[in-house]
């Protein structure tokens, strides 16, 4: 019965698709300008159901319905130039050839959401309908309000039939996964990606992957400490640390980690005054699982936890160990480790050890430091003196790799994610290149592959700034050509 339900769904968008519908540019900027719509005049109720899902702040979850604005301006303001196609560079023998790079929408495309940053994490939807595809849109279980929200409203902006809301828990996913997608576009943990992963390649479906991973914190002695410790702490406290771009731990020295403590503990004050909540953890199995990882560390900062309310107090740890189990996990929720090291190449020495992070955060003023960490680490992103904000900036990529994730989105890159680049040749029908063409013909002889080899050869071309040189070159050669004569020519007349 689910089976038929989800194969309706998938079959009704794929016909949708084929019959054209998102193809059309004014209908995606159309669909586009609807969703903005959808945001501005339901913020209240948005930010209401990540309340009663998650009890987050209500200015953290307006804040996620403010970023998914700016990107859907920003693809509304691009989109048409991206689905132009582009010209591509040709050699001598192309001249008189149109070479083309076309923009084609994939098909059907599958989008799941997660829990932690619920709007958010569907921000890719509108990079895959700004590039034209249909999308089957999965909001996360765990957010039930949230997602029912979803579906009770967004029909009333965007077209339900190529862009349906799909609701349903593990069994419903799995099923859902059943069925025949050209793009899957998942967001969670690194379980759950795999399973998303085989069920994708059961046909060969290309897929993203947004998954996460513990992501390093330097402090160098040159940064100014009391806005790093700001900086940290807040990316740390946003939604309880339950953020897959939240720092996971800090690297610095032993000298450096004193006075971080200091600003943070003053930091949190400035926060939260006497009373340091951030939201609850999200269940009661995180909630325990970060009270082991809590089990024998040197609490520094906070440590208070409240299991009535799955509460845990912002909080500071020293003396970890590689081999702690906190170290062993993403933390996912509002404890911060700090680990000790001798500089920033034994900070650089220990990230490498560890998987690629998601997200790497540099705090120095030292732009050698900064430059050989950026060089010798290999990350998702990374973010300079703060925390967080580059996730916020439409411009840049956003993505993991190794096991934080596979592929990005955001800005042109959500478009870009979800079209197929199609080659386009154009020849004619000249009788000179013709000419050309009759040596690749048979009957093959040395002379005519010789000769083809030559002409096909590949030739760096020559720059924009040599084309501009020759170009003043040979506007002056002819105005000089002209005044020569001119002034000949009024000697000769007298």
């Amino acid at each position: 019965m689910v089976q038929a339900r989800t194969a309706d769904l998938v079959l009704t968008a794929r016909d949708a698709f084929n019959k054209g519908f998102t193809k059309n540019m004014r209908y995606r900027v159309k669909n586009l300008k609807n969703f903005i719509k959808f945001l501005e005049e339901n913020e209240t109720a948005i930010v209401e159901a990540m309340s009663d899902d998650l009890r987050k702040h209500r200015e953290e979850a307006r804040l996620e319905v403010f970023v998914a604005i700016n990107h859907l301006k920003y693809l509304i303001d691009n989109v048409r130039t991206w689905s132009e196609p582009d010209l591509a560079a040709k050699r001598w023998t192309d001249l008189l050839d149109g070479l083309y790079i076309y923009h084609d929408p994939l098909g059907v495309v599958l989008v799941m959401g997660a829990w932690n940053v619920p709007l958010l994490t569907l921000v890719p939807v509108t990079g895959a309908m700004a590039a034209g595809n249909c999308v089957v849109i999965k909001p996360s279980h765990t957010c039930p309000s949230f997602g029912k929200t979803l579906a009770r409203l967004l029909p009333k902006y965007i077209d339900p039939i190529c862009y349906p809301v799909f609701l349903g828990g593990v069994e419903e996913t799995n099923e859902l996964l059943e069925q025949r997608f050209d793009y899957i576009y998942y967001t969670g943990g690194a379980t759950v990606g795999k399973i998303v992963h085989r069920a994708a390649n059961k046909y060969l479906t290309p897929i993203t992957l947004e998954l996460g991973g513990k992501n390093p914190v330097f402090v160098d002695a040159s940064a100014d400490l009391e806005l790093t410790a700001t900086r940290v702490m807040w990316g740390k406290c946003f939604n309880s640390g339950q953020a897959c771009i939240a720092p996971d731990y800090v690297l610095c020295t032993k000298q450096v980690e004193k006075e971080f403590i200091q600003h943070a503990r003053s930091a949190l004050t400035k926060f939260f005054n006497n009373d340091p909540r951030c939201c609850p953890i999200v269940n009661d199995f995180h909630f325990r699982r970060l009270q082991k990882l809590l089990r024998g560390l040197n609490v520094v900062i906070g440590g208070r936890v409240d299991p009535l309310d799955n509460y845990i107090e912002p909080t500071v740890v020293t003396g970890v160990t590689p081999a702690d189990p906190i170290m062993q996990e993403e933390i996912f929720g509002p404890i911060l480790p700090i680990i000790t090291v001798s500089d920033f190449k034994d900070a650089v020495n220990f990230i490498n050890k560890g998987e690629k992070p998601l997200a790497l955060y540099v705090f120095t003023k030292n732009a050698v430091v900064r430059d050989y960490i950026i060089d010798n680490t290999s990350s998702g992103g990374v973010t300079v003196n703060d925390t967080l904000m580059h996730l916020i900036v439409e411009s840049l990529p956003f993505g993991g790799v190794g096991l934080s994730g596979m592929g990005c989105y955001k800005g042109k890159d959500s478009f870009d994610t979800f079209v197929h680049k199609k080659s386009v040749l154009v020849k004619n029908f000249s009788r000179i290149i013709e000419k050309v063409n009759e040596m690749r013909y048979p009957p093959y002889s040395s002379r005519k592959t010789d000769i083809l080899a030559f002409l096909l050869k590949y030739r760096r071309g020559l720059s924009w700034i040599w084309v501009f040189y020759f170009s003043v070159f040979l506007i002056g050669f002819l105005v000089g050509f002209l005044f020569f004569n001119y002034f000949a020519l009024v000697h000769y007349m007298k």
